[in-house]
């Protein structure tokens, strides 16, 4: 079956009032984004609540493929779209049934299957209603395709036939992502590591809208460029669904190296993770970002207890921290990083800068105060540091 247009579905859009044009104004922007990409001629069209895609020398699986990446789309429906005639006539009761059974035809070279037709009639001028008219194509398939059956309940095919601006004839539905269209949210700054959990939190906060800019902390010579690459990599799979991520690249090491000096070792990687958050927050107000974003999970490991969150969240006073993976179990993560192609890039063997200065005891429930304490060990020199690092951060454009 040549489809040559897709109804394009959206859920959360549908409820939000007066200011639903603009998610959708949004919606049909990102739309337009990842089909400049494809090969084809696309016209993208917004009429009364649906969103259609006509096409032309366009491929299916590529085009359906960059749609499912566009945040807001719920389905992706191939359809058949017969425009009205000269005099502004939508295809008569014979013609609809044509356009039906010739649909039904193209699609299904099996037709031992049960079906249901269901009808929508927006149109209101039009001189049969949804009802009548779903009988008599229900009649009229069953007359052409006496194998089918048919089964109002649990049917194999369900038929869309839709008498709108145009008559709009489709079974499939392809599920989307769901959420909210990019830059419906404002933006927010991702704390991006190489591992599992922090590509998934980027991707969750991103799916109800957020713009995501993100942050890696480097640290030659104890991590090598391929450690550096797999976070480039990473923050790739967020911009296949973003369009776009800037990623600033930290050198962290001097800052690590004076901590590892001056602090107690049980506390190494809560007052690194401080200072991380520090200067994340720094470049998160520059860039006019609305929030942190961490990967961090309560319990995962010793710096993600409600102590150590609480201890590593203060620093940050003005804007909130996202943490979406909170509460999940780790096979939780795990399984989303693998929806979003994550995972087997996150699981190189590829130390990053937390790893490599990991106290063997670390502290599980570090008191502030203490910490704020140790952190006078560090007053003469921290402030040089953090600068230098911030002065000397590598801005990478990274795009789908």
């Amino acid at each position: 079956m040549q489809y040559h247009a897709f109804v394009i579905k959206y859920a959360e859009i549908g409820v939000k009032g007066k200011n639903r044009y603009i998610f959708e104004d949004a919606l049909v922007k990102q739309l337009k984004r990842v089909l400049a990409k494809c090969d084809g001629n696309f016209n993208i069209s917004k009429v009364a609540g649906r969103i259609y895609i006509e096409a032309e020398g366009f491929d299916f699986d590529e085009t359906v493929s960059q749609l499912q990446t566009v945040f807001g789309v719920t389905g992706i429906c191939p359809a058949v779209s017969i425009a009205r005639d000269g005099e502004n006539h939508l295809p008569d009761v014979d013609g609809v049934a044509k356009a039906v059974l010739d649909f039904i035809d193209g699609v299904y070279p099996n037709k031992n299957k049960t079906f249901k037709v269901k009808c929508r009639r927006v149109d209101k001028s039009y001189p049969v209603d949804s009802m009548e008219m779903a009988a008599g194509l229900g009649g009229r398939i069953l007359d052409a395709f006496p194998e089918m059956k048919v089964d109002v309940h649990e049917p194999e095919i369900l038929i869309n036939v839709e008498l709108r601006e145009k008559l709009n004839i489709f079974s499939e539905i392809i599920p989307g992502p769901g959420g909210m269209p990019i830059g419906t949210a404002g933006k927010a700054m991702l704390l991006l590591s190489g591992g599992i959990d922090s590509p998934v939190a980027g991707y969750m906060v991103a799916k109800r809208g957020v713009e995501i800019e993100a942050v890696y902390f480097n640290a030659p010579p104890y991590t090598s460029e391929k450690a550096k690459q797999k976070v480039i990599d990473l923050a790739g799979v967020i911009a296949k669904y973003t369009g776009k991520v800037k990623l600033h690249v930290i050198n962290f090491t001097d800052i690590q190296m004076y901590i590892y000096e001056k602090c107690p070792h049980d506390e190494l990687t809560i007052i690194m993770r401080r200072y991380m958050m520090r200067i994340a927050d720094i470049l998160a107000q520059k860039s006019g970002s609305m929030g942190l974003i961490t990967g961090e999970s309560i319990g995962q490991v010793a710096s993600q207890t409600m102590q150590s969150l609480m201890c590593t969240g203060e620093v940050v006073t003005d804007i909130p921290v996202y943490r979406p993976l909170i509460a999940f179990d780790k096979q939780d993560i795990v399984d989303i990083s693998y929806k979003i192609d994550a995972y087997e890039t996150s699981i190189l063997p590829y130390e990053d800068c937390c790893t490599i200065f990991v106290a063997k005891h670390p502290v599980t429930k570090p008191r502030a105060d203490i910490i704020r304490k140790h952190e006078e060990n560090l007053v003469e020199k921290i402030d040089e540091l953090m600068q230098t690092a911030l002065d000397t951060d590598e801005v990478i454009e990274i795009t789908r």
